[in-house]
């Protein structure tokens, strides 16, 4: 499986691009073009998820492992929609941006799992898929919430609404990723 590399420039650039896209969102503006000519920005060998918080509440987090588009337009859209279509949650409010903080989750390729209790918990991420139903687990997740590998898979299968047991079934397709992750602030 290929690790994520991403330049700290270009993870710089990111950000902004995050940010900058947050901020339009929020006060409907458009969004500049940060990092047009950066040649990892426009690499379409990435997914990503982007993730906001206000101090530790989850204000939004969606993303895509299998992306369509460059890098680059995968975070303005994996942003946008963290911050306005996460049924978890509320959309992000201008009273607390200045308190949102971004984390994006640059994601490796799926590679599909022959053996899905030897990968390694905060090294690899989970993709379950069985027929139309898919489930996504970030690599930090388990280690968050201090899950072993049989949990990790069991809580991917329940976020795909599966029963705990589905990534066993011969049908079930279970993938893993790495992701290289960019802090706001770091």
């Amino acid at each position: 499986m290929s690790d994520v590399h991403l330049p700290v420039d270009s993870g710089r650039r990111l950000m902004a691009i995050a940010r900058e896209t947050l901020e339009g969102i929020v006060y409907r503006r458009p969004v500049k073009n940060i990092g047009i000519d950066d040649p990892y920005l426009n690499s379409t060998a990435y997914g990503a998820f982007v993730t906001l918080f206000n101090h530790d509440e989850l204000r939004g987090c969606i993303g895509t492992c299998a992306p369509s588009r460059c890098l680059r337009d995968t975070v303005i859209e994996m942003t946008e929609a963290a911050a306005t279509r996460d049924r978890r949650v509320e959309p992000v409010r201008i009273n607390e941006l200045d308190q949102i903080h971004i984390d994006i989750s640059v994601l490796s390729p799926l590679q599909r799992a022959d053996d899905p209790l030897a990968l390694e918990i905060g090294r690899h991420g989970l993709h379950v898929a069985y027929r139309r139903k898919r489930g996504v687990l970030l690599p930090q997740v388990a280690v968050e919430y201090g899950w072993d590998m049989r949990t990790f898979l069991e809580q991917t299968c329940v976020k795909a609404m599966l029963p705990k047991n589905a990534w066993d079934w011969p049908e079930t397709i279970v993938s893993s990723f790495t992701a290289f992750v960019i802090e706001e602030g770091e």
